[in-house]
């Protein structure tokens, strides 16, 4: 069966709502996903095989139903890592399919207490998945699945952690939004170097600044910041010398818009990256494209029975976007690439006003 195309036309409404499960959470290679989804009753997670001819779904449920809040994260060899809390206890597993029934590894568990525990985005090294456990005055970052002994306790890091994205493809440096005498900060932990912290993203003493999206390989960061006034999003590019920028053309007025994917393989060009972001409004969710070079905001329809909020860049520029329905429990649609405006002239470095140029450079990344 042929993907759906989607017609990139801007629009004011989108066609469909989402369908009632939690999205799916994508690989950084795009080879896997898994959700939490169910048959009408029970919860079960789910593994979307993706990197196929054609995508499929394998149901992996267990002896019982999970919980609704059950957290999924999928792995790059096929597993699912799943996070379960039983009396208190923070359990971790890996799921498999054999024939009609689900394997099951068991990794361990974690005892944080009143502390509330969530995993984070998927790590560029496939084996590895990591988890924040956020208590009153500080975080913890676990190691909760490529360990050698169960989950690990990688670092503490002072004050409430949360967010999540990494900033280079060998899963060392993570980029954590952190909330400390009161103001939210983007600072980057160095786990080569035991969690070591430094700052990340600080626009102005009083702003609440937070990274949304980072690109390995461009160094393209999205980040949300109150600075100039309001909430904004806005974009940077690591170790550059410019300032953070906050695009007109992403403001919309009434409308939530949040970034979800950055195109990958734009090593020196990080204007050039494409980003998909999320478009809620009282009618629904629908789809915006946007890069930083075009300076506009392409609004598409979704796909009937997007899974709002996911989707994963191919290198070529292609947004393919997973859904479900009942005629399609399991598919990908794809937009057509938007070819990108007319490529802009190098600007040549310059003094730039202290903390107007926030984002440090590549320190620590090998």
């Amino acid at each position: 069966m042929t993907a759906p195309t989607l017609e990139p036309e801007p629009i004011t409404a989108p066609t469909s709502r989402p369908a009632p499960a939690t999205p799916p959470v994508i690989t950084t290679d795009g080879t896997y996903a898994a959700r939490l989804t169910h048959d009408g009753g029970s919860w079960f997670p789910e593994r979307w095989s993706l990197d196929s001819p054609e995508p499929y779904a394998v149901p992996l449920p267990g002896s019982q139903p999970e919980e609704p809040g059950t957290e999924v994260l999928p792995m790059t060899d096929g597993r699912v890592l799943i996070h379960r809390v039983t009396d208190g206890r923070h359990v971790f597993a890996l799921l498999y399919p054999t024939g009609p029934q689900t394997g099951e590894v068991p990794l361990g568990a974690v005892e944080c207490g009143e502390s509330r525990l969530t995993l984070l985005p998927p790590s560029p090294v496939g084996g590895q998945a990591y988890a924040l456990a956020v208590g009153k005055g500080s975080t913890a970052l676990w190691l909760v699945a490529g360990g050698a002994f169960g989950p690990e306790h990688v670092a503490e890091i002072p004050g409430r952690c949360s967010g999540g994205a990494w900033l280079d493809g060998e899963g060392r440096i993570l980029a954590l939004d952190r909330e400390l005498g009161g103001r939210v900060k983007a600072v980057a932990v160095d786990l080569g170097r035991g969690g070591e912290v430094s700052p990340l993203l600080q626009i102005a003493d009083e702003s609440n600044d937070r990274v949304l999206l980072a690109d390995a390989e461009s160094g393209l960061l999205l980040i949300r910041s109150d600075a100039p006034g309001h909430d904004r999003l806005g974009w940077g590019v690591l170790g550059g010398t410019r300032p953070v920028r906050f695009p007109e053309c992403l403001r919309l007025p009434d409308l939530a818009v949040t970034p979800f994917a950055i195109q990958p393989g734009q090593t020196l060009t990080p204007e050039g990256c494409a980003v998909a972001l999320r478009i809620d409004g009282a009618a629904g969710s629908w789809l915006g494209v946007w890069r930083p070079s075009d300076r506009r905001l392409h609004q598409l329809a979704a796909p009937s029975g997007w899974l709002a909020g996911s989707g994963w860049w191919t290198r070529e520029g292609a947004l393919r976007l997973p859904y479900a329905t009942e005629a399609v429990p399991c598919g990908v649609a794809e937009a057509e690439p938007i070819p990108p405006a007319a490529a802009p002239a190098p600007v040549a470095a310059r003094p730039v006003p202290l903390q107007q140029a926030p984002l440090t450079g590549r320190t620590g990344v090998r």
